[in-house]
C-alpha cells in the first residue's frame, strides 16, 4: 500500500530524521501510524476484563475487608523503609 503525505508532513518527518529521532521518513510515518494504532485500541478498551477484579474488590468491603487509609499508609511506609535499607 502507498499512502501519499502533504509537503508539510515530508518536511516534518525530514526535519526529525535530521535530528536523529527516525532512521528514515518511511521509519517515522511507519513509527508514528503504529504509536497512532495503539492510542486508538486502548480508546476502544470498554474496560470488560476489569470486571471481575471490581466485582470482587466490592464483595471483599461487603465482607469488612478494609483497613483505614492511615493503617495502609503506615503499613506502605514500612515496606518502602525495608526496601531502602
Amino acid at each position: 500500500m502507498s499512502v501519499p503525505i502533504t509537503p508539510e508532513q515530508q518536511a516534518w518527518l525530514a526535519a526529525h530524521v535530521d535530528s536523529g529521532e527516525f532512521a528514515s521518513v518511511e521509519d517515522g510515518a511507519r513509527q508514528l501510524l503504529d504509536e497512532r494504532i495503539a492510542e486508538r485500541m486502548i480508546e476502544e478498551d470498554d474496560l470488560a476484563w476489569a470486571k471481575p477484579y471490581v466485582d470482587e474488590a466490592l464483595a471483599a468491603i461487603g465482607r469488612g475487608e478494609v483497613i483505614p487509609l492511615e493503617e495502609h499508609q503506615a503499613r506502605m511506609q514500612a515496606l518502602l523503609s525495608s526496601l531502602i535499607r
